[in-house]
């Protein structure tokens, strides 16, 4: 009895001692985050540079690796089934680690089951915008004039699905109008149809619009955050135009696999959030007109599943398809 006692303590007292080396000695390889998109675009950029710092402090190289295809999901499931050590990554979104959970009737992993949060990093509001011939001075006028043609009012999106497209199905809601929405494959042709008035209209992300709303290519009516945006501190928020608690915002933040060991987790945070504290990093950001945040796990798990939360009422009160 005396000698089992023993072996049972030993035990015990190697697993304590063997927690906090796991985080001592990772990682032992290089390190890869997904990015369930393209290069080039926003979530891309951001990824290559939490990627140059975390090099750096982690001791390893931290590369990126693009894997896109269903609207973010192929990517996440990528990440969703790799080994819980640290070692693979996530640059998730709201389409990815939100949205879809409602959208994909068969999504192969759980938003909130199969990740471990590790902080949202960034987020940044949309802003609705008309081209500049459209009656609508502000959300009012806007409202008006969906009213006035129910379902003929158009607005453009990067596809569907996006969080443009159901931040439109939210405002139809809220202000208890009917939108024709206009999906396009990406912000470009949208965009670029948009200052041209083939389609009036667009609930577009700020980073995309702010060139061309400073170039009066476009009008701005209102930003979907809760606080007035910097780079548009002019423009009033949906809430300030009448819409009480309407909020939208695109974002965008660090997972790793669920099951990751808590001391692997809590050396990943520290090192992100002393990146993204980075006075060089920060101000980036900040100047394309993110939000940088960087939030700790315990606050990013929770905001998750708020979001799922949020988005999957969007979809069934739409009835939102992607086909």
């Amino acid at each position: 009895m005396v000698e089992t006692s023993r072996r049972a303590l030993g035990v015990l007292l190697g697993a304590a001692f063997a927690t906090p080396s796991l985080a001592q000695g990772f990682p032992t390889r290089g390190i890869r985050i997904v990015v369930p998109f393209p290069p080039g675009g926003s979530t891309d950029l951001l990824a290559r540079r939490l990627a140059e710092k975390l090099t750096v402090s982690l001791g390893q190289t931290v590369l990126v690796e693009n894997r896109p295809g269903a609207g973010g999901t192929t990517g996440a499931d990528l990440v969703a089934k790799s080994a819980p050590d640290g070692h693979t990554l996530l640059m998730g979104v709201t389409g990815s680690n939100a949205i879809a959970a409602s959208l994909f009737p068969n999504l192969p992993y759980d938003p909130v089951r199969s990740f471990a949060p590790l902080s949202r990093l960034v987020s940044a509001p949309l802003v609705l915008v008309v081209n500049p011939q459209h009656a609508a001075r502000d959300v009012a006028g806007y409202i008006a004039a969906a009213r006035g043609t129910p379902g003929a009012l158009t607005y453009a999106t990067p596809g569907n699905g996006t969080s443009m497209h159901l931040t439109g199905v939210m405002f139809g809601q809220a202000a208890g109008v009917s939108l024709q929405h206009v999906p396009y494959r990406g912000s470009a042709q949208a965009m670029t149809d948009l200052i041209s008035g083939q389609v009036q209209s667009a609930f577009a992300d700020i980073l995309v619009a702010l060139p061309m709303i400073r170039a009066g290519q476009l009008r701005a009516l209102a930003v979907t955050s809760s606080a007035r945006h910097p780079l548009l501190a002019e423009i009033p928020t949906m809430q300030e135009a009448g819409l009480a608690g309407f909020e939208a915002a695109s974002w965008q933040g660090l997972f790793a696999p669920a099951g990751t060991p808590a001391p692997i987790l809590e050396r990943l945070h520290a090192e992100v959030a002393r990146a993204m504290a980075l006075p060089e990093v920060r101000d980036s950001f900040a100047a394309q007109g993110f939000v940088v945040e960087s939030t700790t796990p315990a606050e990013f798990g929770p905001f998750i599943a708020a979001e799922v939360a949020k988005w999957g009422a969007v979809v069934r009160a739409g009835n939102v398809r992607l086909d």
